[in-house]
């Protein structure tokens, strides 16, 4: 399906959203071998739609879906996003270009579809209670920069950590010198809003990791961010997947986030493949 070429939204319209979910999922083996790993169950749904009824609860509409393994499991499982009220588009880079094209050679990808600025989430973390709020896009787009990172403290597979967080809001590679504070006490929690031009001059069928457009914009200090509020899980093995998809303790994230319910309209909606 390719993009519409249409004018961007208004400026006070919702953001559009990409939800990536192009990886193998290796550490998720063998579960991962027959299904994509954000489309494996968490609390009764597949994971990735947590994602897709927070952005809808939030008033997105437009959500792009980037694949490359086991793509088509997307469609028949998602359909066209409006039992959510969402309309889904798909970026099949496996279709496109025999593979995945990293996390900002799929952005790049799929940038026709975001406008200027748009909400990036991994579909394999949970973050229950998260809201895309739309506050938080507005300052985003008031303060101009290419990127606000929502943060979390190390977890334990990853200690060194990706950032440092200036008492200021913004985002550093090192904490500054003199700090007592670890480098990089913080994680990127693989939330964010990001601006299109933190990928120009990228291509659009080629690979590219994020990792060095986000370093060289916090040295730029073009980087804000905060320390997200809420529990978070990167459900990366079949054990975080065990851990989490207990009933028990899923019930009680959830519960304490409330997200609001979906209209019945949206719950009944078309889930055809597109």
């Amino acid at each position: 399906m390719e993009p519409d070429q249409t004018l961007p939204p208004a400026s006070d319209a919702p953001l559009a959203a990409i939800i990536l979910a192009a990886g193998r999922g290796e550490r998720m083996r063998p579960l991962s071998d027959t299904c994509p790993k954000p489309l494996l169950p968490v609390g009764g749904r597949p994971m990735i739609e947590w994602h897709l009824r927070a952005l809808a609860a939030a008033g997105v509409r437009e959500v792009v879906i980037n694949t490359a393994w086991l793509e088509t499991q997307f469609p028949a499982a998602l359909g066209d996003g409006r039992r959510w009220g969402l309309r889904i588009h798909y970026s099949m880079e496996g279709r496109d270009h025999g593979g995945a094209l990293e996390t900002a050679g799929g952005i790049a990808k799929a940038l026709p579809w975001l406008g200027e600025r748009f909400w990036v989430v991994s579909g394999d973390i949970v973050a229950p209670g998260f809201r895309f709020e739309a506050a938080a896009a507005r300052a985003f787009a008031a303060r101009d920069d290419d990127a606000h990172l929502w943060l979390v403290p190390n977890p334990d597979f990853h200690p060194a950590g990706d950032f440092a967080l200036d008492t200021d809001g913004r985002v550093r590679r090192h904490a500054a010198a003199g700090s007592a504070a670890p480098p990089r006490p913080w994680t990127y929690a693989n939330l964010a809003l990001m601006h299109r031009r933190l990928f120009d001059g990228l291509a659009p069928d080629r690979p590219a990791p994020l990792g060095p457009r986000l370093h060289a914009a916090a040295d730029a200090g073009r980087i804000g961010g905060q320390v997200l509020d809420g529990p978070w899980f990167n459900v990366g093995s079949p054990a975080q997947l065990a851990a989490l998809a207990d009933g028990a303790v899923f019930g009680a994230l959830f519960a304490a986030a409330a997200r609001p319910d979906l209209t019945a309209t949206q719950e009944a909606g078309d889930a055809r493949s597109v």
